[in-house]
């Protein structure tokens, strides 16, 4: 293709995004995700149709069956909106924006991915009015809160939120970072993405191009006279090290992990290359948890809402002690129980019998 042709081209593309009736679809995509309370927007185009989808609750339910022909005009829409280049329809791109639809100020961030039949677009969209930061919201039974909040008050220590993803962990370590007095400690994270903005903490976005990763951002957040640190996820071994090596010189670590329970994190850690003194000298607990549909109180057998469900293992002497042993996660689990730990599958029961949830919700997201 001439360099002409690409130009004029890409004028075509944004002339196509700049008409009112594209800007007045996308936003009514927009709105109407929101009106839903998804967290994401799929735009997917397929031989013969276009299906836009958003996701509510962790399902993906159908919003939009616009014309095939303009699926072009509104991924280059979206594309302007997040300043992205209209023009390469070939590789892979990522951006972002704010928007403000109504009263509420949104995080937009766009995936943009070319498939044999054009572009699929993934909106995740984050309502900052939405955002709900208090455990008692999220679901959290009080004796957990306290056991957690006990870990969150200490000087130093790691704690970890364990789960996969898409599971609530981000929020509930805000949630917990929210009952911090951030006057007298000084609270900095650095996370891939910043999803909430909380007041009087200081937030650093991972960008690889910027040679800002979880390592190097953790590496300078500790030249910062950190009290607390929120590390978004522990991914690799250097970050593992960094947290630990943290958690162990007077500063209190909170992170992310991805295991499937709690007794879990150990031997992950140890996958990852921690030596076993660092876990046993640096963890104080694993959190877990999961996400549950809520039983809508209205309409019965339909959902609305979720809420979490959680299992809380405290690092005792004993689970010290296996971890030194390298025992395996069953070892560790059955230890953690006859100390009085609860499997998730505890709580969530819980949950069933007091109405908020069912036992065939419960059974997807634990069987």
């Amino acid at each position: 293709e001439t360099a002409a042709g690409a130009v004029g081209r890409q004028t075509d593309l944004l002339e196509l995004a700049r008409q009112t009736p594209v800007i007045r679809l996308v936003n009514m995509i927009l709105f109407e995700a929101l009106r839903r309370r998804a967290s994401d927007v799929h735009i997917h185009p397929m031989e013969s149709r276009l299906v836009i989808r958003v996701r509510v609750d962790g399902m993906l339910v159908d919003a939009f069956n616009p014309p095939l022909s303009l699926a072009p005009a509104i991924s280059s829409r979206l594309k302007v909106m997040t300043e992205l280049d209209i023009a390469n329809r070939h590789s892979p791109q990522d951006g972002q924006t704010t928007v403000r639809i109504g009263s509420k100020k949104v995080d937009i961030r766009l995936s943009v991915i070319p498939t044999i039949y054009g572009e699929r677009v993934v909106l995740r969209l984050l309502d900052q009015s939405q955002t709900q930061l208090s455990l008692d919201s999220l679901g959290m039974d009080k004796k957990l809160q306290s056991q957690l909040m006990d870990m969150v008050d200490r000087p130093n220590g790691l704690v970890l939120v364990t789960g996969p993803t898409g599971s609530g962990k981000t929020t509930t370590l805000y949630a917990a970072l929210d009952r911090i007095d951030r006057t007298s400690r000084n609270v900095m994270t650095v996370e891939d993405p910043v999803e909430y903005r909380l007041e009087g903490i200081s937030q650093t976005q991972v960008n690889p191009k910027r040679n800002v990763t979880f390592a190097t951002g953790l590496r300078a957040l500790l030249r910062q006279d950190p009290d607390v640190i929120l590390v978004g996820e522990v991914r690799d071994h250097e970050t593992a090290q960094l947290a630990v090596q943290a958690s162990l010189t007077g500063h209190l670590v909170l992170a992310t992990l991805h295991t499937n329970d709690a007794p879990s994190a150990i031997p992950r850690l140890i996958d990852i290359g921690l030596e076993h003194y660092l876990i046993t000298s640096s963890l104080l607990g694993v959190l877990a948890q999961r996400l549950l549909r809520k039983c809508d109180p209205e309409i019965p057998g339909e959902y609305k809402g979720r809420m979490a469900v959680h299992e809380l293992m405290r690092v005792t002497d004993t689970i010290r002690r296996l971890t030194a042993q390298n025992a395996d996660a069953v070892t560790i689990y059955q230890a953690a129980v006859d100390e009085g730990f609860e499997p998730m599958r505890v709580d969530a029961m819980r949950k069933v019998e007091q109405g908020l949830s069912d036992q065939a919700e419960v059974f997807r997201v634990l069987h």
